[in-house]
C-alpha cells in the first residue's frame, strides 16, 4: 500500500480516458494526492505540527504520511431536489499510530435544507475560523473523525415567516469510536482503556439578523456530546462499595441508553448510591456578535464548556470560557484575517466535590475534571483531544495512561493569515499556555508552553481544474510543559477534477 499511493501520481493521466466514460455520478468529483513529512529535533514534534489536523498529524519527532482521496460535494447537484455527495480518503503513515487507516469514507444525501450523512467525515468546528482558532472546547476537528449517522441542517436556513431575520442550523448523530484496539496497545491489558465506545452528538444554533439590512447579527447555540456503551477495563472504583469489580465494566447499550445519551439521564454502575448521569456527557454554549460589512467583518465570540449538568446553567457562575475576536480585513497584500483568543479552564466549578449522604444532604458539584471520565479514558479519539488541543492531548503522555494531565489551563492565542502575492499565502499561529495540572494531580509549580507556527504555501495551476500545492511549515515549542522542540513540515499536494 505504501508503494501504491505514490504510483497513482504517475498513473493518473492514463486513467483519465476511463474516467471520462463514467456516469454522471462522478461528474464534478475531485481527487487529492498528498504527501507530508515532518522532521524535528526534540522529544515531540512542535505543537502546531502535531495538532489541529483532524488526526492526520503525528506527535512523534519524525513522521510522514501519504494520502489519496476522491470526493464529490452535494453542491454538484445544486439544481436538483435530491443531491448526492461522497468521499473516500485513505492514508498510510510512517511513525504514526497506524501504518494504514481510512481517514474518511462517507456518503451525503441532501433534500432541501436537510442532509443525511453516513460514515467517517472531517467536519469543521462551530462558529470559528478553522485555520486560525486554537480550537473549540467541545469539538475542534483536532482528532480523527468518528464514524456516525448524522441528520443535519448544515447551513443556516431561514425560519419561514421571519423574512430571513431568523435562521437556524443543527444536527443529531450517533456513531462508534474506532480506537479501542489502539487504547489497549497503549495501556496494556491491565491499563485503563475501553473498546466499542458509542458516540452521540447534537447541536442547535439560532442566528438573528440580516447582513444585507443591518450589519449587526447575533448567533447563539448549544452543542452536546456523549460517550456511552462499549466495554471498559480497570476503571475507577466505587467509593460506596470497595468490592465492586472494576476490572471489566460493560455499560448499557440498549434503547434506554441511546435515549439517555440524547436526554442526559440514567446512571452508571460505577455511580453506586451516588447521583450521576450515564456515560460521559460534555457540551458547550456558544455566543457570537458579528458586525458585517461588504468588504470586512468583526466577530466577537465566547464559548462556555460544561461536564454533565455541572456548569451547564448559571448555578455556579461561568468562569471557564474561551473568548475570541476575529477580524476579516478588506483585500490587501498584508493580512486577510486576524484571530485572538483567551482560554480559561482553571475553575471547573471549584476544587471541592462532595456527594449528598445521609449525614450531609447537600451535594457540592466541583472538581469537574474536564475531558476525563471514570469509565472512558477521556474526551479523545486515537489519543488526540476532540476538544481544544491546548488541554494537552493524551497522545503526548509517556506514563502509559490516556487521561488528560493538564486540563486546568490559561492561554493566550494569536493567529493571522494573508496572501501577499498571487498564488502565495501564509499563516502564523502563536500560543502561550500556563498549566496547573488537574485538581487530582496539581502541579506544585505551574508549567508553561510557548508554541509558534510559521507556514507558507504556493499554488501552481496546471489548468483551471488541476493544481499542485506546496507548503512549508516551521514549528517551535518551548517551556517546561513539553520541552524544547523545533521542526519543519513539507507538504506536496496534487488536486484536480476527475475529468
Amino acid at each position: 500500500m505504501k508503494r501504491l499511493l505514490p504510483l497513482l501520481f504517475l498513473l493518473w493521466p492514463g486513467l483519465m480516458p476511463v474516467a471520462a466514460q463514467t456516469p454522471r455520478l462522478f461528474s464534478d468529483a475531485t481527487y487529492v494526492f498528498e504527501r507530508g513529512t515532518t522532521v524535528s529535533n526534540g522529544r515531540f514534534a512542535p505543537f502546531y505540527l502535531s495538532s489541529g489536523g483532524q488526526g492526520m498529524l503525528s506527535e512523534r519527532a519524525h513522521s510522514s504520511y501519504t494520502r489519496a482521496a476522491l470526493a464529490r460535494s452535494t453542491a454538484a447537484d445544486s439544481l436538483r431536489r435530491w443531491r448526492l455527495g461522497y468521499g473516500a480518503d485513505i492514508a498510510v503513515g510512517s511513525h504514526h499510530d497506524a501504518t494504514f487507516w481510512i481517514q474518511q469514507l462517507y456518503a451525503d444525501i441532501d433534500y432541501g435544507c436537510w442532509r443525511l450523512s453516513v460514515g467517517s467525515k472531517e467536519r469543521p468546528m462551530e462558529l470559528k475560523n478553522a485555520a486560525l482558532s486554537s480550537g473549540g472546547l467541545t469539538y475542534s476537528g483536532n482528532a480523527r473523525p468518528v464514524p456516525q449517522v448524522r441528520l443535519a441542517v448544515p447551513l443556516f436556513t431561514a425560519i419561514p415567516g421571519t423574512h430571513e431575520w431568523l435562521a437556524v442550523k443543527g444536527h443529531l448523530a450517533y456513531g462508534m469510536m474506532t480506537d479501542g484496539n489502539w487504547q489497549e496497545e497503549q495501556t496494556g491489558p491491565e491499563g485503563f482503556h475501553a473498546r466499542h465506545v458509542l458516540y452521540h452528538s447534537k447541536a442547535g444554533f439560532l442566528r438573528v439578523g440580516r447582513a444585507d439590512r443591518f450589519p449587526l447579527m447575533f448567533t447563539g447555540g448549544l452543542e452536546m456530546y456523549a460517550q456511552f456503551g462499549g466495554e471498559a477495563w480497570n476503571v475507577q472504583g466505587r467509593a460506596d462499595d470497595p468490592t465492586f469489580d472494576t476490572s471489566h465494566v460493560k455499560p448499557g447499550h440498549g434503547l434506554s441508553d441511546f435515549i439517555h445519551a440524547f436526554v442526559p439521564g440514567g446512571s452508571d454502575d460505577t455511580d453506586g448510591g451516588f447521583s450521576g448521569k450515564s456515560g460521559n456527557q460534555v457540551g458547550s454554549w456558544h455566543f457570537m456578535l458579528t458586525w458585517q460589512r461588504p468588504t470586512w467583518a468583526i466577530k466577537a465570540y465566547a464559548e462556555h464548556f460544561f461536564e454533565d449538568e455541572s456548569q451547564m446553567f448559571l448555578d455556579y457562575g461561568w468562569k471557564d470560557m474561551l473568548w475570541g475576536v476575529e477580524v476579516n480585513l478588506p483585500r490587501n497584500p498584508i493580512a486577510d484575517a486576524i484571530v485572538y483568543e483567551y482560554l480559561h479552564t482553571t475553575d471547573q466549578s471549584g476544587g471541592i466535590y462532595h456527594d449528598a449522604t445521609p449525614n450531609y444532604g447537600e451535594q457540592i458539584s466541583g472538581r469537574d475534571n474536564y475531558y476525563n471520565h471514570g469509565i472512558y479514558v477521556g474526551w479523545a479519539h486515537w489519543g488526540q483531544a476532540m476538544g481544544n488541543p491546548l488541554l494537552l492531548s493524551p497522545i503526548y503522555n509517556r506514563d502509559g495512561t490516556l487521561t488528560f494531565h493538564h486540563n486546568r489551563v490559561t492561554a493566550h492565542h494569536l493567529a493571522f493569515s494573508g496572501s501577499p502575492a498571487a498564488r502565495w499565502h501564509y499563516r502564523v499561529k502563536m500560543s502561550h499556555l500556563r498549566s496547573l495540572g488537574t485538581y487530582a494531580q496539581p502541579l506544585t509549580t505551574p508549567a508553561y508552553a510557548r508554541s509558534l507556527l510559521l507556514e507558507a504555501g504556493y499554488d501552481l495551476p496546471l489548468s483551471h481544474r488541476r493544481l499542485w500545492q506546496f507548503g512549508l511549515s516551521f514549528g517551535y515549542t518551548g517551556g517546561t510543559l513539553m520541552g524544547e522542540n523545533t521542526g519543519a513540515m513539507l507538504t506536496i499536494r496534487r488536486t484536480g477534477h476527475l475529468f
